[in-house]
């Protein structure tokens, strides 16, 4: 065991399964207070636990992989909620929904959560929350007592409250302290199970010092939609997860973040101000308004804005048998105005601009120049575990100083952190550069 903790949990791996129930936001404080017992936790969640709070803000806080995929790989190859299964103390799963109770009671092994607890000899503590006709249901009432009288589980029952639905009565989730107890009795007395660092989930990076405290981030993220007709659009395949990365680790580092969103498919980090803009238009009105109008410390445009926009969208929809012949126009290079238009500011913002390129990076020095940079994250999305949508990136960091840092395939959260790194070393020259009169970067 590699850290020194203090503790009931001190020296022990808890899993912590999240599944689909509004509750899961709670699942964020209980992954604190397991943690302020000493615990390590592993976290794992159901698909739909995974649309109520995104795993990059369970993955910056326990430090370990998040869990998501049954057939998901850790990156030495291992099958991650195996390693879960073999190497936790005690499985909680909070929250967790009638479907969860369900599955796990007749062994349906449909997602990470249930098939570890499967997998696991390991004490398993559960906690349900749902909607209090849902809970008193007898099939509900059945898998929650098969699973208490033939698996041995400790169901730690839910308690009267306000519920989603609006109502009040039985359903809500357990305290949490009562929770983490449920979890401290579970192992009092057992041996930690396997305290070789080597067989536990790995840990994702060193926990980073709040060198962004008092900064303020303006991180773009998702790609825009540029409308055909009320139906239809002009889009690409961005799904967000870097921009989100991006923001999960700024704030980690004690960052303000604001949050320009254009379509994501992935949870928005909660503790982010957001702003919605779908188009390369409304983007390019929040990014000004937020780094320009009201100068930001840092702009990290990782949005994949399109290039094109139809000329003339039309206001109805179109039919099959018009056809379609679409006449494209370019849209605002966002990165290259801010990039222009924060040489009059003072101080000037670090800018940070991406180029998802295919097939070769050359163009990639070029287009930092042109737009006005400090830093251009260029990556080739044609190279595998490199492209939209993967948890996994592989980038080159070009600096306007003629730096070049070539990273390896990476998780995206650690290319964020890598990127950040960065952002700190130019944000430090260029407060230092304000004190002893201009360089020659700050005059580019």
């Amino acid at each position: 065991m590699s850290e020194e903790r203090e503790g009931r949990l001190a020296g022990r791996l808890v899993g912590l399964g999240v599944c689909g129930s509004i509750a899961a936001y709670k699942a964020v404080e209980l992954l604190r207070l397991l943690s302020s017992e000493g615990a390590e936790v592993a976290v794992m969640l159901t698909p739909a636990a995974a649309r109520f709070v995104g795993p990059l803000t369970f993955a910056a806080l326990s430090r370990h992989p998040v869990e998501t995929d049954v057939l998901g790989l850790l990156p030495d190859q291992r099958i991650g909620h195996i390693v879960v299964a073999d190497s936790a103390d005690a499985i909680v799963v909070a929250p967790a929904t009638a479907r969860w109770l369900g599955a796990m009671a007749n062994g349906i092994a449909n997602d990470a959560v249930t098939a570890a607890c499967l997998a696991t000899s390991a004490p398993v503590i559960v906690a349900p929350a749902m909607d209090g006709d849902m809970w008193t249901h007898r099939a509900t009432q059945d898998n929650a007592d098969r699973l208490e009288r033939d698996f041995g589980y400790q169901i730690v029952p839910p308690e009267v409250g306000s519920l989603a639905s609006g109502q009040s009565g039985i359903g809500r989730l357990a305290d949490l302290a009562s929770i983490v107890d449920a979890v401290v009795a579970a192992v009092d007395g057992r041996p930690v199970r396997q305290p070789d660092d080597g067989q536990r989930p790995p840990v994702i990076g060193p926990a980073r010092v709040p060198d962004l405290e008092g900064r303020h981030l303006v991180v773009s993220a998702g790609g825009t939609a540029e409308p055909i007709d009320p139906v239809r659009f002009i889009g690409n395949r961005s799904t967000g997860r870097m921009g989100v990365a991006i923001a999960e680790a700024a704030m980690a580092r004690g960052a303000r973040v604001t949050i320009i969103a254009g379509r994501t498919e992935v949870a928005l980090p909660a503790g982010a101000a957001v702003i919605h803009a779908e188009s390369t238009a409304t983007m390019r009105a929040a990014v000004i308004g937020t780094v320009v109008d009201h100068p930001a410390d840092v702009l990290v445009m990782a949005a994949a804005v399109a290039d094109f926009r139809p000329r003339r969208p039309t206001t109805t929809k179109l039919t099959r048998d018009e056809g379609l012949t679409l006449e494209l126009e370019p849209t605002e290079d966002i990165l290259a105005e801010v990039g222009a238009r924060a040489r009059e500011l003072a101080p000037r913002p670090v800018i940070v601009g991406f180029a998802a390129e295919t097939g070769s990076l050359e163009r990639a020095p070029e287009k930092l120049r042109r737009k006005g940079a400090d830093l251009l994250v260029a990556n080739d999305v044609s190279e595998p575990g490199s492209g939209f949508g993967t948890d996994t990136n592989r980038v080159v960091i070009l600096g306007a100083d003629g730096s070049r840092d070539e990273l390896p395939l990476l998780a995206k959260r650690e290319v964020a952190d890598r990127l950040l790194d960065r952002v700190v070393e130019a944000l430090d020259a260029r407060d230092g550069g304000a004190h002893t009169g201009p360089t020659m970067e700050s005059t580019r």
